[in-house]
């Protein structure tokens, strides 16, 4: 390999050779999956991608595309970022999304709000039910405390450092990367305040689906959760499936769920109508 990157055309014969080189973890180019709805065609299928364990993704994602993530192995650990893609300094805000909605316990019928009152993420299906919206994510402090490297390349990568690896590929920093969401690992409050984390592992293919209800910039990294307290760096790798949909309809039931949450669904409607 020495005298392959020495020689500047022995390494464009040896990068060429790669062509048609499949692995598991890498974007579909174009994108094809055989196990879409069955009311979603092929030719609305936009993202197909596994993401490797402690690796990141990221897309933008129009009104009304409808977002998959499934947890393929059961240990899978999906923290997101979110911003409005027109206007990035709107972005998920965690906060409001547990205030708003009375409920800090994400699943299916809730909505990621924007710290400008607006639903970012609608989730439609969830069969997980083990979900964060305290801890955030890992960093490379916390990870060489834990596993004793914590860098971005080195063998136990961090949440955070993976989210300002995707958040630059759209022209976003260090400042932008925001508290997250994290799917498919929890945490509990017990009732003298204690955060009890719920990591499993769970049973392979637990899956959420979500529905853009504003043009989205998404950001995943699948990096064990921070209060995971096994001794070994753990994960497993993450698939992310997007397709069109039509945008929620007046009489959607998420959007008609709760007053607060049809507010948030008006304050769209009203960004929308500019």
């Amino acid at each position: 390999m020495t005298e392959i990157l020495a020689n500047p055309l022995a390494a464009r014969d040896h990068a060429r050779s790669m062509e048609g080189t499949v692995i598991e973890t890498m974007p579909v180019l174009p994108p094809v999956a055989d196990d879409l709805p069955v009311d979603v065609g092929a030719e609305d299928l936009l993202w197909e991608e596994t993401i490797a364990a402690g690796g990141y993704a990221t897309r933008r994602l129009t009104r009304g595309s409808r977002l998959r993530l499934i947890d393929l192995k059961g240990d899978a650990c999906a923290s997101l970022l979110v911003f409005n893609a027109e206007m990035p300094t709107e972005r998920l805000n965690v906060a409001d999304t547990v205030k708003v909605q009375w409920n800090a316990y994400l699943g299916a019928g809730k909505l990621l709000l924007s710290d400008m009152g607006r639903v970012l993420l609608s989730i439609l299906e969830d069969d997980a039910g083990t979900h964060d919206t305290f801890a955030g994510t890992s960093n490379a402090m916390t990870n060489a405390a834990r596993y004793g490297d914590g860098s971005n390349s080195g063998p136990h990568p961090n949440g955070r450092d993976r989210f300002l690896l995707g958040a630059a590929k759209h022209g976003l920093g260090r400042r932008d990367v925001h508290p997250c969401v994290t799917l498919f690992k929890g945490t509990h409050i017990e009732p003298d305040g204690t955060i009890t984390p719920e990591v499993g592992p769970f049973v392979p293919g637990r899956s959420v689906v979500m529905r853009a209800e504003m043009d989205v910039i998404v950001v995943i990294a699948n990096c064990p959760h921070v209060l995971d307290p096994r001794p070994e760096w753990t994960v497993t790798p993450l698939r992310a499936t997007a397709w069109r949909g039509p945008i929620t309809a007046e009489d959607d039931a998420v959007r008609t769920a709760t007053p607060e949450g049809l507010r948030a669904f008006k304050n769209v409607e009203d960004y929308f109508r500019r």
